[in-house]
């Protein structure tokens, strides 16, 4: 049996779980809460809450949010563990709360209604996600590379 240190893992071990709870967070209080909150002021106009098809503005930026972070997730998770494994687990620690971090602004700047929602605004977060990525990806790469030859 091989031996795992998992203290040399801790940091990266506490973003990813941090990481999951706020999706879970997301998915079950704000997107089930939005929903069942619409449903009732819908129902107290005498009116159907469709929640699929109604085009609501303020479910559907609560839906963009939760999608958004669920279509990260595996980008993000996989990558700090590559960069955790080959690189550094203290720099994927700064750099993975870094982008929780980000990541928990996002519905801030998205707003509560995607009809309001700014390209511009978003973009200060999404940039810089897209940019811890791809500094996990190229230097895992590089590192890999190196021992290659």
């Amino acid at each position: 049996m091989i031996a795992f240190d998992v203290t040399k893992f801790t940091g990266p071990i506490v973003v990813t779980c941090i990481y999951f709870f706020f999706w879970y967070y997301l998915l079950l209080f704000r997107q089930r809460g939005t929903k069942a909150r619409l449903a009732k002021e819908y129902a107290q106009r005498g009116e159907v809450f469709d929640r699929y098809f109604g085009q609501n503005e303020e479910m559907l930026a609560v839906d963009r949010v939760v999608t958004n972070t669920h279509e990260q997730m595996v980008p993000f998770v996989v990558t700090l563990w590559l960069f955790s494994l080959c690189v550094s687990s203290f720099y994927a620690t700064i750099l993975g709360s870094l982008y929780i971090g980000l990541r928990a602004i996002y519905p801030l700047l998205l707003g509560k209604k995607v009809s309001k929602m700014n390209t511009k605004r978003v973009s200060l977060v999404t940039m810089p996600c897209y940019a811890i990525i791809l500094t996990f990806i190229i230097s895992t790469l590089i590192v890999v590379f190196e021992n290659l030859f």
